[in-house]
């Protein structure tokens, strides 16, 4: 893709997250890989009056920022750290969805109450530690509830999804909040049947299939 269709394709996301009702305002951000370093959403600024030239353009060690005295994402550690440990990621979407986030709260991941829990990548969504936003840590913390999954809890903050750009990521993080709301309702009745390893493996299995 171009870097203006990545620029096009951050700023659908964004409006995505908030028109979706996963995200409120100015809050969360939306990330892509370009060259060596990454597309990002500026900071505090409204989704539906940006145009393609306002999405900031910066190195992973958060030099050469483009356009100059432009500010990126407070967040943008989170997302240098995951591009830089995971090559395998070309998108980024970090937002604060209901459900997703009140489990944060109360550092709980999802664990394989339905075994749609593997669109993650895994038998589980895990939650992160906590860690200050906008910083290392964070991105840290973000990497060790990851591993080679594609979302994680962050503890009182919110969701993170990585995936080949940022519309894979926005359908991932739609998905997250589906199965947060739905582990939460669960909850509410009672301790939900949690699938063994051993089913999470085959549906595993199955899934590059799925649907």
């Amino acid at each position: 893709m171009s870097e203006l269709g990545l620029r096009t394709a951050i700023l659908d996301a964004a409006r995505g997250m908030n028109a979706h009702g996963i995200n409120r305002g100015t809050s969360g951000n939306v990330s892509a890989r370009c060259d060596a370093g990454m597309l990002i959403t500026p900071s505090a600024a409204s989704y539906d009056r940006l145009g393609p030239d306002d999405v900031v353009t910066m190195a992973l060690d958060g030099a050469g920022i483009h356009p100059a005295g432009a500010r990126p994402s407070t967040d943008w550690r989170l997302h240098a750290g995951i591009y830089a440990a995971r090559p395998d990621v070309g998108g980024i979407l970090h937002a604060h969805p209901m459900f997703a986030t009140a489990l944060a709260c109360l550092r709980r991941g999802i664990p394989a109450f339905h075994y749609m829990v593997a669109v993650a990548g895994g038998s589980e969504i895990a939650c992160a530690r906590y860690a200050t936003f906008g910083t290392r840590e964070l991105a840290d913390a973000a990497l060790e509830a990851l591993g080679q999954r594609r979302a994680c809890l962050l503890a009182n903050h919110g969701l993170v999804t990585c995936a080949a750009g940022p519309r894979e990521a926005l359908d991932l993080a739609i998905e997250v909040e589906v199965l947060a709301g739905q582990y939460w309702h669960a909850l509410q009745v009672g301790a939900p049947a949690i699938l063994d390893d051993a089913e999470m493996e085959r549906v595993l299995e199955r899934f590059p299939d799925y649907r």
